[in-house]
């Protein structure tokens, strides 16, 4: 099927599940559009991958494509939203630009004229014979510029233009010889440490990974204690793997939904054997911070431009008159401009401090609840219950750097309770127990599917085709590799037997004899 062939074949998919609201069997999809069922199949799957949607088992065994009724593209957003980033990124840019120019010539300016000055009133007036770096200051060798080691230091000789920083924590992962410049740390005071900003590939591996330690099969509860997602975003998440990666629902008589991989699961190199990766209470999230930097770099930022701000503000009274300078173009290149500029470098971080408590308050509750999922995945595989008291003991002795409230644990009980359909009992003295019987029996359906598929012991056969061969090698190695189906076409070897010519003829002239012989 070519690639134009598929692309029709989505598109025509994706009218029909417009008339049909968003949702559809490959029946239905069928029906609407004339396509195979197995095209219509593909289809859906590869709608699934680039759309938002949902996969449904009915109670038959059939499967239900539900998609979002504005089609909306993984990973798309509003138009809106689009130019509201761009416009705040150019910005950012912008602002960046101007921190190089504004910091870094000012602090060396103001460092200049405040010695100049300096030297001018230890003189007893000020230098009216050059202004700013006068002549006699010139004659006498005039006043030092920064030195190389000061260009080292904000720049570093081994740092690419435009390679991201990550904070202190990524700083300490990297060789000696890859210093941070300071002017990213300066950035970073301003605007943030960068954000990684994985593909969807490198976030796949980890899963994948999973998907393999599995042995090929996987339900979306597994996948939410992989990922600590909501109920229906892990869902949506399980359709988009099983578009992306070749996967297959299957339900058990029970009605539990896993999905099989089979692709994954074959290897050049044998049996797949990796090593499962962290589940999502092993994964929690730090705190995002301010700046990134360490103590001392900040120190260093504060300081460059509270210098700035102090030279600028006192210039009027200090450098003007000791160096004899004046005038709207003075004050303005010298004190207006850097006491904005000075001031809001200042005042950005502290704007941006509010969104940092409030982004720290969402990934507190995300870690709490996946270290209450954790405790909750583990009593009901032990099929036991999960008191509000246990789970709050058990996230506040793990969540130490942040406060844990009692209401909160019982929140989250509750939010889990909905997701995967459990009561909560209240024992005698009134204790609130909640049992999950639904996260045990996803897991008992999904072993049973793992024996019974043995995905693990899938291997590729042997090699009939290498692009490496020339023709000879290549007749020689489909000779070779037939030779095991051929033995099929032999009888056994270890008996013999005899035969007439006689019995040659013997059949024919059977059917002579009752006269049904051709004529």
């Amino acid at each position: 099927m070519s690639q134009l062939t598929v692309a029709e074949h989505q598109a025509d998919t994706l009218r029909a599940l417009r008339s049909l609201d968003g949702s559809a069997t490959v029946g239905d999809v069928v029906a609407a559009t004339g396509l195979a069922a197995e095209d219509a199949r593909t289809s859906l799957r590869a709608l699934l991958e680039s759309h938002r949607g949902h996969l449904a088992v009915s109670t038959s065994g059939d499967l239900l494509y539900e998609f979002d009724a504005r089609f909306i593209r993984r990973g798309s957003e509003p138009r809106a939203a689009k130019l509201k980033r761009s416009a705040l990124s150019a910005l950012e840019k912008g602002f960046k630009a101007w921190i190089v120019a504004m910091l870094v010539v000012y602090f060396v300016v103001f460092v200049v004229l405040v010695i100049a000055a300096l030297v001018a009133s230890q003189r007893g007036g000020g230098d009216r014979d050059g202004g700013f770096g006068g002549g006699r200051g010139r004659r006498q060798g005039g006043f030092p510029m920064p030195n190389f080691w000061f260009w080292y230091w904000i720049w570093g000789p081994r740092w690419r233009l435009g390679r991201p920083y990550y904070g202190r924590r990524w700083e300490r992962t990297l060789d000696k010889e890859d210093k941070v410049p300071f002017y990213k740390k300066v950035f970073a005071f301003v605007f943030g440490p960068d954000e990684p900003q994985p593909t969807q590939r490198q976030l796949d591996r980890s899963t994948l990974r999973l998907i393999r330690a599995r042995n090929g099969v996987l339900t979306s509860t597994e996948l939410q204690e992989h990922t600590g997602l909501p109920r229906p975003e892990a869902e949506e998440e399980m359709a988009r793997l099983m578009g992306s990666y070749e996967g297959e629902p299957i339900v058990s008589p029970e009605g539990e939904v896993a999905y099989a991989f089979p692709e994954l699961m074959v290897s050049a190199h044998g049996t797949v054997q990796p090593r499962e990766p962290n589940p999502a209470w092993m994964r929690l999230e730090y705190p995002e911070e301010l700046t990134g930097n360490s103590t001392g770099a900040n120190a260093a930022v504060v300081g460059i431009n509270a210098f700035n701000l102090a030279a600028a503000a006192s210039a009027p009274w200090f450098i003007f008159p000791q160096l004899g300078l004046g005038g709207p173009l003075a004050w303005i290149g010298l004190v207006l401009v850097p006491v904005v500029f000075s001031a809001l470098f200042f005042a950005v971080p502290g704007l941006r401090m509010l969104s940092v408590r409030r982004e720290n308050r969402r990934r507190e509750t995300r870690n709490l609840r996946k270290v209450v999922m954790g405790l909750v995945y583990r009593r009901s595989l032990e099929e036991a219950p999960v008191s509000v008291a246990e789970a709050h003991e058990h996230a506040a002795g793990r969540l130490s750097d942040q406060q844990v409230e009692r209401a909160d644990v019982q929140a989250v009980l509750e939010e889990l309770a909905a997701e995967f359909d459990a009561d909560p009992t209240a024992e005698d003295d009134g204790t609130l127990h909640y049992r999950f019987p639904a996260i045990r029996r996803s897991f008992a359906a999904s072993e049973a599917f793992r024996r019974r598929l043995a995905l693990e012991e899938r291997k590729p056969g042997p090699v009939v085709f290498h692009t490496g061969d020339d023709a000879v090698e290549a007749w020689e190695r489909e000779l070779a590799s037939g030779g095991d189906e051929l033995l099929e076409y032999l009888p056994s070897t270890d008996r013999v037997g005899y035969e007439a010519d006689y019995e040659l003829v013997a059949f024919d002239e059977e059917l002579k004899q009752r006269g049904l012989a051709p004529a």
